[in-house]
């Protein structure tokens, strides 16, 4: 068994790392889901999607659908790519809002052009960097990944992926390969002086150049002061826009609420739904 401290890619490729207990394991721990769900956040808010429609959004390494809940909870729709089918066989059982697909990335994104308007992916584009196979050229597989993910965007809209490069080179080479499938944009670094808290986005862009944002905590010399205040400005901002608070009754009602306009099997709204059970000693 690996050490801890070994990077998951290493380990072996990812169909055969997320096995049934791993993808389990991610899934349930609420320290993974926190920070999955704070990535997933940052990267749609750097879509810089429109507020006046839902969009079709691609999660590429989906995995168990982690990202995709913050996704259904802004409102949007959203197709979800992985090659662990472990993973994917989770996301069923937590009857996740969006559409599955089994798939390896490095082979190219199916889609036709134009059908996305935008792209996430949390922690994911890095397993392209290893070569898995004979046949895997990352360069190659990056290259095809890119090209076809830049053609199955809508013109102006935009691709943010969150990733672990593992040194310069790799990231060198992640960019590289964007750019060269016709991407403009480049790498947002949130909290840089921050050994725990730094998290790099690369913001793609399609068909146009527009402003790479900021990354947060760039500007302020006291981290902690600063990543207080955005707290506090993101949270001021979700309630101008007058979201539910999660797990509140309102909140479970509009989710239930989208499953139906989907087409999906509900239960029956009753007096107790969002009712917070007893404990139980």
């Amino acid at each position: 068994m690996a050490g801890s401290g070994r990077r998951p890619e290493h380990r072996g490729p990812p169909e055969l790392f997320y096995d049934e207990a791993e993808a389990r394991k991610y899934t349930q721990n609420s320290r993974v889901v926190e920070i999955q769900s704070q990535m997933s956040e940052r990267a749609v808010e750097l879509l810089g999607l429109p507020e006046d429609r839902p969009c079709l959004l691609l999660d590429v390494g989906c995995g168990s659908g982690l990202s995709g809940d913050y996704i259904s909870e802004e409102g949007h729709y959203w197709i979800g790519m992985d090659i662990s089918p472990a993973m994917l066989d989770v996301a069923v059982e937590r009857e996740v809002e969006g559409d599955l697909l089994l798939a390896d990335v490095g082979h190219g994104i199916p889609f036709r052009p134009g059908t996305f308007d935008g792209c996430i992916s949390i922690s994911a584009v890095q397993w392209l960097c290893n070569a898995d196979k004979k046949s895997h050229s990352p360069p190659k597989r990056l290259y095809r990944f890119f090209s076809t993910l830049y053609t199955a965007l809508a013109r102006g809209s935009r691709a943010v992926l969150q990733l672990y490069p593992e040194n310069a080179e790799q990231l060198e080479l992640i960019t590289a390969q964007a750019m060269r499938a016709g991407f403009t944009g480049g790498m947002v670094v949130d909290y840089p002086n921050s050994a725990k808290a730094k998290k790099f986005f690369l913001c793609l862009f399609v068909g146009t150049s527009g402003t790479l944002p900021k990354g947060l905590g760039t500007e302020c010399a006291n981290e902690e002061l600063h990543q207080a205040k955005f707290t506090n400005e993101r949270t001021r901002f979700r309630n101008i826009k007058g979201k539910s608070v999660k797990k509140s009754r309102d909140w479970i009602l509009e989710k239930k609420e989208r499953r139906r306009r989907q087409g999906k099997e509900v239960r029956a709204d009753t007096k107790y739904t969002g009712r917070k059970r007893r404990p139980h000693f």
